[in-house]
């Protein structure tokens, strides 16, 4: 892991052999990936073996098969055994049903006993051997129960197996032949068995050997003296010894390991519950933490990353209680910082932690008594952002110097990168009423109280001068520069709090930043890419947030539109929303992918700096990754192309990854999504072409815009009900 001694061993599996799954868990910090060989046909070996080193660095560790028992191939996978039945166990492969299976390898039954007790996958089954014929044994079931393939096998009495089977040999040259390194011996049972390996292996290999069975712990020092790595198999350890033994004999296989030079690491059900749950149990976490401090080098995940349904979120949270190990034996013994849970999922907020500034009227019953001035509804929604912590670290409107410094240099006085101007403009009879130190009640335009500003400053700024700097012209054309100087040059300063939002009609899709990092943290996302719009969804919008899934390997999208006051022309709130759950509700989505919350605020059409500044307010609602389209933001051709791209080279890491996008059109030909300007065959997707299609009526085609959208267009015009912004 990364910035840490312990060592993370993950092992690979259908739930991980992926591009997505082994790119994360090289970012997690995992140290080593493990191949079972249990599970592995050896015949797929150098093609797995090939996949995985293409797409990482990653050491790969072979995990022999060794000295063990596993059951055989089940016709249907499973099966369910009675008591007091018989069940013939077979040397040669079958398709294994309720009264005949196999057994691996294939010489063991030959090695058994009338009376020897047999317990087949982890004590489920427990048999004993009655009855003995040329390569096949009866077996009378005592304890019933279910068997699965491949499965652990435990003899009751001890069997002499050599320490590598044939397939193991065979993986062992492949691997040596490819650059592998890292073998595990599976079932150590004593010190000649790790000279068997490294003959196979070679003199340079690192060797895990792995103490799993009660021969093994006997002969421990002798094993860890000629091997690199002590791995303790929690599981099937516990088949041969009292599981309430397991902690005690965990502390002294460490203890013993590191005595002896070895590294160890230590296996089995870390995570046992986030094979099909995104989130751990207490108690396994504190597995986790207690055998960091039980002196383990390394930590190791087996079906958690193999087979289960998280594997990524495995690697992430042992790597975060490693973390918080670290922490502490660091601190000292000194009080830990608690922070919320919410905030464990996606990046860190802006600054560090997120702002929450609210009260009832109860709070505080001077609040009838303040002065009171009328806010428009943008400064309010503005208000609302700030309290919530949408724009994290900033907790009110900014003063001149605030100003002054993300206009020149796109930065807060702290130096923290911030590029949006937030300001509360009033008139100037108001500004020269009021002073640091004043407080003002912010009431709607229906009088109703919204929040209590804590006046810093009052001042004024040039609007011209204002304008220019912030969107970098001064044309009446441009909708923020008509709106700066609308407002006029005057200024109030000064942190806010909420006393009750706006009753806007977009509620049901709102969530806060910290809610949001709820919800991705309930769902087990970690990496979530952020889409931003202020249009009614059509398939080029689709196409970019898949492929921005896909490019970025992220666990889920935030689709985020705005739906405050917008520009005339520009599609209703409702009707996007409508859009974006038509799309949830007919499953074109993947499932489980995708979370729609509202944004409430409003476009200021400032190009490359609102491209970056709603990046930050994305990073604060926990996203780690947010979408950059041509011309974000801009509007009437005032920036270039390039220009957000160009902006966030300069400021560099934001701690949100901009993730950018040109112009994308539809290739015909190759029925494909492509970038416009690099297909002559392309044709492009319009939004002027589908607002006037959509209010003439007709349709458009399927690949610009999905007929479920299109469909919530025409219910809106044969209920005369307007589309557009007036």
């Amino acid at each position: 892991m990364k910035a840490r001694e312990v060592e993370l061993l993950c092992t690979l599996g259908p739930a991980s052999l992926n591009d997505r799954v082994i790119h994360w868990l090289e970012r997690a910090g995992t140290s080593l990936l493990r191949l079972n060989l249990s599970h592995t046909k050896v015949e797929e070996l150098e093609r797995i073996i090939k996949f995985v080193q293409q797409r990482t660095c990653i050491p790969l560790c072979l995990d022999t098969e060794g000295a063990q028992v596993r059951t055989g191939p089940l016709a249907d996978g499973k099966i369910i055994v009675r008591e007091n039945r018989f069940v013939t166990a077979h040397a040669r492969p079958v398709a294994g049903d309720q009264f005949s299976i196999s057994l691996y390898p294939a010489y063991i039954v030959n090695k058994l006993e009338v009376g020897d007790f047999v317990s087949i996958d982890f004590n489920a089954v427990l048999s004993q051997v009655v009855e003995k014929r040329s390569d096949e044994v009866t077996l009378r079931i005592l304890n019933g129960g279910e068997i699965g393939q491949n499965k652990a096998v435990t003899v009751q009495r001890p069997l002499d197996m050599p320490p590598l089977t044939g397939k193991d040999l065979a993986a062992i040259a492949i691997g040596r032949r490819m650059g592998i390194r890292h073998v595990a011996l599976s079932f150590a049972h004593r010190a000649s068995d790790v000279d068997v390996v490294r003959s196979h292996a070679g003199d340079d290999a690192v060797i895990i050997s792995k103490i799993e069975c009660l021969s093994g712990l006997r002969n421990l020092a002798a094993i860890a003296e000629k091997s690199n790595a002590i791995l303790i198999d929690r599981g099937d350890l516990s088949r041969e010894v009292p599981i309430e033994q397991i902690p005690a004999i965990q502390k002294m296989i460490i203890r013993g390991a590191k005595a002896h030079g070895a590294k160890a690491y230590v296996a089995t059900n870390l995570l046992e519950s986030m094979t099909s749950a995104p989130t751990p149990t207490r108690a396994e976490v504190n597995d986790i933490y207690n055998t960091l401090a039980d002196g383990a080098d390394g930590l190791v995940l087996a079906a958690e990353t193999a087979i289960g349904q998280y594997p990524v979120n495995c690697a992430r949270m042992v790597v975060k209680v490693a973390e918080q190990f670290q922490r502490n034996v660091n601190n000292g013994g000194r009080p830990i910082r608690v922070r919320p849970s919410s905030l464990i999922a996606g990046a860190e907020p802006h600054g560090g932690r997120l702002v929450c500034q609210t009260m009832g009227p109860a709070d505080n019953p001077d609040i009838k008594n303040l002065p009171s001035i009328t806010v428009g509804d943008d400064e309010l929604t503005d208000v609302e952002q700030l309290v919530r912590g949408t724009f994290s670290p900033l907790r009110g409107f900014m003063d001149r110097a605030c100003l002054e410094s993300v206009l020149e240099d796109n930065r807060l006085p702290s130096g923290l990168i911030w590029t949006m101007p937030l300001v509360l403009a009033v008139p100037k009879e108001t500004a020269s009423r009021y002073s640091k130190g004043d407080r003002i009640l912010l009431s709607t335009t229906c009088g109703s109280p919204h929040s209590v500003l804590e006046v810093s400053e009052a001042y004024h700024f040039e609007p011209e001068l204002l304008a220019r700097k912030w969107f970098g012209t001064a044309s009446h054309e441009h909708p923020g520069v008509a709106r700066v100087r609308a407002r006029g040059g005057h200024f109030l300063a000064g942190n806010v709090t909420l006393i009750q939002p706006l009753p806007l009609p977009y509620r049901r899709y709102d969530l806060t930043p910290s809610q949001l990092r709820t919800v991705f943290a309930h769902k087990g996302w970690s990496r979530v890419v952020a889409f931003h719009s202020r249009n009614l969804i059509h398939r080029g919008h689709e196409a970019i947030q898949i492929e921005a899934l896909n490019r970025t390997y992220a666990d889920g999208l935030l689709v985020n539109p705005i739906v405050g006051h917008a520009k005339r022309g520009d599609f209703l709130p409702h009707l996007i929303l409508d859009g974006y759950q038509a799309m949830l509700d007919y499953g074109i989505y993947p499932s489980g992918k995708v979370v729609l919350a509202s944004f409430i605020t409003y476009p200021r059409f400032a190009g490359p700096r609102e491209a970056v500044f709603t990046a930050l307010c994305r990073k604060n609602m926990g996203c780690t990754h947010f979408i950059i389209g041509r011309d974000h933001s801009g509007v009437g051709g005032f920036y270039g192309p390039n220009s957000s791209r160009e902006l966030f080279e300069e400021l560099g890491d934001l701690g949100i990854e901009p993730i950018f996008f040109d112009a994308i059109g539809y290739d015909t030909h190759s029925e494909r999504y492509v970038d416009l300007n690099a297909c002559e065959t392309a044709q492009p997707i319009s939004g002027t072409e589908i607002r006037r299609a959509l209010m003439a009526g007709e349709a458009l085609p399927n690949w610009m815009m999905r007929s479920e959208v299109q469909d919530i267009v025409r219910a809106e015009l044969m209920m005369k009900h307007a589309l557009f912004q007036e």
